[in-house]
């Protein structure tokens, strides 16, 4: 007698993908807060160091989870959400990949030219934190004011959109939208306040992340 095995399927479905969204956006919410502790200061002679690498390196697959993280929340709530949701996803999704964008050339470039272009480099890190440069630094500029705008407002407009649509943990959804929009006081305040202004938003990412993974495993609809 002859018995004819099924093939097991392993077709990624709905469920399974929130809920790897889910785990994607809690783990980058804890990278971003690990990267902050203990961060050397933004100068040059920091750029070749072994830090710097992990750090960068740390940042990139960051954003890249973030990213994903966050286009599972989307997608759960995406009549819930409205315009607004969409919005704000579409400006805060750009932001993360630009975020991946500057942290591959701070991996990658930036330790290349440490030595042969210093000035370069020291400028590239100045506007990266609101200062000013004093050499062109070509499109790395507008790079870093469109991820700007599309961290904060992105941030603060899908923040609000998933408190409104009350699906994932508003508590975490309020504190993405306050934590984003709190970083434009970096303008004023001094870079000590940079690394402590990005652990709510880690906080919010890790709710956010466990909210949806245990909306997915309750078989949320």
């Amino acid at each position: 007698m002859s018995t004819t095995a099924r093939p097991v399927t392993m077709a990624p479905t709905a469920g399974r993908l929130s809920r790897a969204a889910g785990i994607c956006a809690a783990i980058a919410g804890a990278l971003f807060i690990a990267v902050q502790i203990g961060h050397p200061a933004m100068t040059v002679s920091t750029v070749t160091t072994t830090d710097w690498a992990v750090r960068s390196t740390a940042k990139m697959l960051m954003a890249a989870l973030a990213l994903a993280g966050i286009t599972g929340m989307y997608v759960r709530q995406v009549r819930q959400a409205g315009i607004l949701g969409f919005v704000g996803y579409v400006l805060f999704a750009a932001g993360y990949l630009l975020v991946l964008s500057v942290e591959v050339v701070a991996a990658a470039v930036l330790p290349a030219l440490a030595h042969t272009a210093p000035g370069y480099v020291a400028d590239v890190l100045a506007v990266a934190f609101g200062g000013t440069a004093t050499h062109d630094i070509g499109a790395m500029r507008i790079v870093f004011v469109v991820s700007s705008v599309g961290y904060l407002a992105g941030g603060c407009l899908f923040g609000i959109a998933l408190f409104r649509a009350r699906v994932l943990a508003r508590w975490a959804a309020a504190l993405l939208a306050v934590g984003t929009v709190a970083t434009v006081a970096l303008a004023v305040l001094p870079e000590s306040f940079n690394r402590p202004l990005a652990v709510p938003v880690g906080v919010a990412l890790i709710g956010l992340g466990c909210s949806l993974w245990r909306d997915q495993a309750a078989g949320g609809e």
